[in-house]
């Protein structure tokens, strides 16, 4: 039986070579191909595949918030992150939402290959640079030594942040997320409150600290 995998990169360049890539691989297969987090949420529901390939930074939602919403959905989906950045607090988040993997993109292809046999064995594969980042026991000692910022954050807060971030409006965000206009602006007061932050700069500059987002994007 081949290996199902989606692509979820908001570069589609990076898809399409690494679609190219996984099938000449006899057992794997690219399903689907997601250029945001919303799209990787609705490819798995539909699609159910084996690994998601989940870029860290993507727009509108990012690779965190969709992994910790897929293995809600999906217990049984394997995510690997794929990224650019090797920075600590990307990698102890995207791990604490569920993901099984991490790869930071400059990597050899054979490595990422290796990863997606590799985790779904029930392993957790991390490149061997983000092994060295994460060697303090970091991850491990996380739940019990204290929480994330954005843990006083509900889920739905977290997504308004990063879409304020963004430079959407509330009217944009209400309509992304499907709620009323009068909804994100109690979400926003919320968000304020819980933080002690009363700008949108102050927001957009958390976002980025968090890793909910990021310049590049």
């Amino acid at each position: 039986m081949r290996i199902r995998i989606i692509l979820a990169d908001d570069h589609k360049i990076m898809r399409e070579g690494l679609r190219a890539l996984l099938e000449k691989q006899q057992d794997m297969e690219v399903v689907a191909e997601a250029k945001n987090g919303r799209e990787a949420i609705e490819f798995a529901q539909d699609l159910k595949p084996d690994v998601v390939l989940m870029d860290v930074l993507m727009p509108d939602l990012n690779g965190i918030d969709a992994t910790r919403q897929i293995i809600n959905l999906l217990p049984g989906v394997k995510i690997i992150a794929l990224s650019m950045h090797s920075d600590r607090r990307f990698v102890a988040r995207i791990l604490w939402e569920g993901a099984a993997g991490y790869i930071l993109k400059d990597s050899a292809f054979r490595e990422l290959v290796y990863a997606i046999r590799y985790v779904l064995k029930s392993h957790i594969y991390l490149s061997p640079e983000v092994t060295e980042i994460m060697a303090k026991d970091y991850v491990y000692n996380l739940k019990t030594e204290h929480k994330l910022d954005t843990n006083n954050l509900s889920p739905r807060e977290r997504e308004v942040v990063q879409l304020l971030a963004e430079g959407k409006s509330s009217k944009e965000i209400a309509s992304c997320l499907f709620v009323s206009s009068k909804t994100i602006e109690v979400h926003r007061h919320n968000i304020m409150e819980k933080l002690n932050i009363h700008s949108v700069a102050g927001l957009t500059k958390f976002a980025i600290r968090e890793g909910l987002t990021s310049l590049e994007k």
